[in-house]
């Protein structure tokens, strides 16, 4: 097998997207001694830019309330460009939803925490994530929900 054959996996490049900070109730919200409740989404997307190059993004909201006042908003879209070669194709889809997702997570989890420290709170630390479980329960829905279409 010549090196033209040789699966490849380059990452060309790794960036932040998408940034915002909210909130909404400063000042007095930092007056609040309570702890907050912290809710987070997270989403995982990408697409083929070009042939062998691909842009994957992992998109995460983390809302922080007291009661039912919001302390912050944070939406953070953390992006990377990948080139994928000699990878049969049915493989590239886990690769991305998978491989890609788990390298940009410690660079989205440092910006979520970076924002919400120089806005004046504590850190957010977001935890590991499972992107293979999350991988597999995206292609089970999708699997059942087609079936469902058909009958």
């Amino acid at each position: 097998m010549s090196d033209q054959q040789q699966p490849a996996f380059t990452i060309e490049k790794i960036y932040v997207k998408d940034l915002s900070l909210e909130i909404p109730n400063a000042p007095g919200i930092f007056l609040e001694r309570e702890a907050p409740q912290v809710h987070l989404q997270l989403n995982t997307k990408n697409h083929i830019i070009e042939e062998e190059l691909y842009e994957v993004f992992l998109t995460v909201t983390v809302t922080a309330k007291i009661n039912d006042k919001v302390m912050f908003l944070v939406e953070a879209q953390q992006a990377g460009i990948f080139r994928i070669r000699n990878i049969p194709v049915e493989e590239i889809d886990p690769v991305l939803g998978i491989g890609c997702a788990n390298i940009l997570f410690p660079y989205l989890r440092e910006t979520v925490s970076d924002i919400v420290t120089r806005a004046g709170f504590p850190a957010v630390i977001l935890n590991p994530v499972n992107f293979e479980a999350i991988y597999q329960q995206d292609k089970e829905g999708a699997a059942s929900s087609a079936s469902a279409e058909k009958h």
